[in-house]
């Protein structure tokens, strides 16, 4: 009979990593953060204490599995639902069967998977099932839980971070894959390696691949099968990393990279730049946010950095991959060589709050402009003294405020590439408006 992955043939075929879902913790791979001796976790599954949680972590890491030993570990009542699939009617069904076990004496686990794909209503209706006690919540999530669930349903559970499989851990997994089996299928040490590394910590993705290449694997004879690297080669050709566009590793990832830049770091930015590149991101994305770096990081300390990361932007527009991506990897590697200054930022952020806590102050008269006779007449532009006509063309004393406001200071160079040349002419011209006679207000 075919044990074809994808075969639909054989009601009773589960793939191999239904097959091999522990039952117990014994069975349990990785987290030994949270299940390790001794751990709360660990400890309160063992003496049966139930409480209501939400197992956090990517895909593959056992967030299913970990609620189905909770509560069979309990002897208590599984439900699961998805906040995909599940609406209203599926939720009162559940509720409905959480009862009736309650009145028996029985205790129920309703886990909910991606639980963060519940809306607010959705998840507050769960909440007086959590305190009378008619269900222990245990829900499921990709995304960090303080962005994506309401805080009510949050006080009323304990999060536990679940991390991607380490290499031992999978690799455990996958000769326990061999085995299930039947000894059938080999494999080198070198070839679970591939797998494990294609698996990017991920556990069912690591069973998942191990059967594909088992089912491409060539016939041995006697009805073996040996896995080679050429095997793997066409499993493993179009097989993406973990990126998840939109979701916390994406944010993640691009955080790690923005930081590397400005903590002056180009091999390290390089490598998250490759490794979304490699996950699948799209470098349009990254040659926008590259921009906002180089405004944001390096500013006037070395004001060609915005030029060159815009030209990478147009390259990529024009050219593609891969002279595109060679492009913003050289703007990258400017950016985190580069000076750094946030005082650009700091002074836009500066301002922009500034205008937004005071009032909206009228433009003082020296400064409006005077097209007609009625403006002049107002004083429109009375006393502006322009810049070009005074000495070294600057109107020392003069204000540019409303003078309410008079003397602010935004911008504060650093003494940093070619800020440092900025910050002395600036100093300056301060120093010249303090000496002047001619100072306004």
């Amino acid at each position: 009979m075919s044990s074809d992955l994808f075969a639909s043939g054989d009601p009773g075929y589960q793939p191999l990593a239904a097959r091999l879902r522990p039952t117990s913790l014994d069975d349990y791979a990785g987290q030994d953060h949270v299940l390790g001796q001794g751990k709360p976790l660990r400890l309160a599954i063992e003496r049966r204490q139930l409480h209501s949680m939400v197992f956090w972590g990517p895909p593959g890491v056992g967030k299913t599995t970990l609620a189905r030993i909770v509560a069979g570990n309990a002897d208590a009542h599984f439900i699961q639902l998805s906040a995909v699939l599940s609406g209203v009617k599926e939720i009162r069904d559940a509720i409905a069967q959480a009862r009736q076990n309650k009145s028996t004496g029985r205790d129920t686990v309703l886990f909910v998977d991606e639980v963060h794909r519940f809306n607010k209503s959705q998840q507050d209706a769960f909440l007086p099932h959590v305190e009378d006690g008619t269900i222990i919540f245990i829900g499921a999530t990709t995304e960090n839980p303080s962005f994506e669930l309401n805080n009510a349903l949050l006080s009323r559970a304990r999060v536990y971070k679940l991390r991607s499989l380490e290499a031992g851990a999978l690799w455990d997994v996958l000769q326990r894959g061999l085995a299930e089996l039947g000894g059938a299928v080999t494999a080198s040490e070198h070839c679970l390696g591939l797998i494990a590394s294609a698996a990017d910590g991920d556990a069912r993705r690591a069973l998942n691949l191990l059967e594909l290449a088992a089912d491409l694997a060539a016939d041995e004879g006697g009805g073996r099968k040996d896995i080679t690297e050429q095997t793997l080669e066409e499993v493993l050709q179009a097989s993406l990393r973990r990126f998840d566009k939109g979701g916390d590793l994406f944010y993640d990832q691009i955080s790690a990279l923005h930081k590397a830049v400005r903590g002056s770091a180009p091999d390290a930015a390089l490598y998250w730049f490759c490794r979304m590149l490699d996950g699948g991101c799209d470098p349009l994305y990254i040659a926008r946010r590259v921009v906002r770096m180089a405004s944001e990081d390096i500013g006037n300390a070395d004001p060609r950095a915005l030029g060159l990361c815009l030209d990478a932007w147009q390259t990529q527009e024009r050219l593609g991959s891969p002279e595109g991506e060679l492009a913003i990897a050289q703007a990258i590697a400017y950016l985190a060589s580069a000076p750094k200054s946030n005082a650009v930022y700091s002074a836009y952020n500066a301002a922009r709050a500034e205008v937004a806590a005071t009032p909206s102050y009228d433009v003082p008269l020296h400064l409006r402009n005077a097209p007609t006779a009625l403006m002049k007449s107002e004083g429109y532009g009375d006393e502006y003294r322009y810049a070009h006509d005074e000495p070294e063309g600057y109107a020392a004393g003069e204000n540019y405020f409303p003078q309410e406001l008079q003397d602010r200071q935004y911008y504060k160079p650093v003494d940093r590439g070619l800020e440092q040349k900025i910050r002395a002419k600036l100093d300056y011209l301060r120093q010249r408006d303090r000496e002047s006679d001619k100072r306004r207000y």
